[in-house]
């Protein structure tokens, strides 16, 4: 994975926590690194060039009215005053190359300094197995600040450790024993005998993989996870990013408990352009 700085860009050492998305169902992390970026006010600090992400090329996502920027792949934006780092990921990674695209990540990430990632991402709201939905939409977490997955700093905000994550489960151990490995090729799959259960389901994901990845590299590493389904996922967004603004400590305008969030200018044709009225 190779960093491009922008033009008259230069490295920023104070934007020492890294937060990235995870493409999962509903891209729910995307979304919520838009209102992020959008937010801040973050400016683009360069683009992330690796061969196991997908091309594409899109116009200015940020506005607020497109200038003919092109909107790339992978691109890194800087809140300095928050020190944050931001990565939006608009494309997915090539099939079969989950784990490779993590180690890259994880790779950058120790190279440039960072000392904290938060991982966006979401679940699929269908294998919720205990669904309480009295309290509304809920935030879960993944933290490498202890070996169950537990961080004291999430459950004080309330939010609930993944109930399905067992580092002893198979699925677990082998994506370990990738993120460890120098040559993957050594490693045999659990399951080239068996069926996969549900349980495989969370360590087959892309955050498991980024989870897995930035750990083995010794580096601090938290997932915010919320469920949902494919749709309308806007409320998500803005809970997940909700829940990264007050994990990364952000503040908000005048002190208010809540951020004003500002919806990117891509947003307006979330669901395509509008239809062509010369039609009817």
């Amino acid at each position: 994975m190779e960093f491009v700085l922008a033009q008259g860009k230069q490295p920023d050492e104070q934007c020492s926590t890294l937060i990235l998305p995870a493409l999962s169902i509903g891209n729910v992390g995307q979304l919520s690194v838009d209102l992020l970026v959008a937010s801040l006010k973050a400016e683009r600090a360069g683009y992330l060039d690796d061969p196991y992400v997908l091309p594409c090329v899109g116009n200015d996502a940020y506005g607020p009215f497109p200038q003919g920027v092109l909107a790339l792949p992978l691109e890194a934006y800087n809140s300095s005053p928050n020190g944050l780092t931001l990565v939006q990921q608009r494309s997915p990674v090539v099939k079969g190359k989950t784990v490779e695209y993590a180690k890259h990540v994880a790779d950058f990430t120790a190279a440039s300094g960072k000392k904290h990632v938060i991982v966006l991402s979401s679940l699929d709201f269908g294998l919720w197995q205990n669904i309480d939905l009295s309290s509304g939409l809920q935030v879960f977490y993944l933290s490498s600040a202890n070996e169950d997955g537990s961080n004291p700093e999430c459950e004080k905000l309330g939010w609930k450790r993944l109930q399905d994550y067992n580092p002893s489960q198979r699925g677990w151990q082998y994506l370990r024993a990738l993120a460890e490995a120098t040559d993957a090729q050594e490693i045999s799959s659990p399951f080239e005998d068996n069926e996969e259960e549900d349980e495989d389901y969370y360590p087959s994901l892309p955050y498991a993989a980024l989870f897995s990845c930035l750990k083995a590299k010794g580096l601090t590493v938290t997932c915010l996870l919320c469920y949902c389904s494919e749709g309308d996922n806007i409320p998500e967004a803005l809970h997940l990013a909700e829940a990264a603004r007050r994990y990364a400590r952000i503040n908000s305008k005048e002190g208010a408990d809540t951020a004003q969030w500002v919806i990117p200018c891509s947003w307006n044709t979330f669901y395509g352009p509008p239809p062509d009225m010369s039609l009817f």
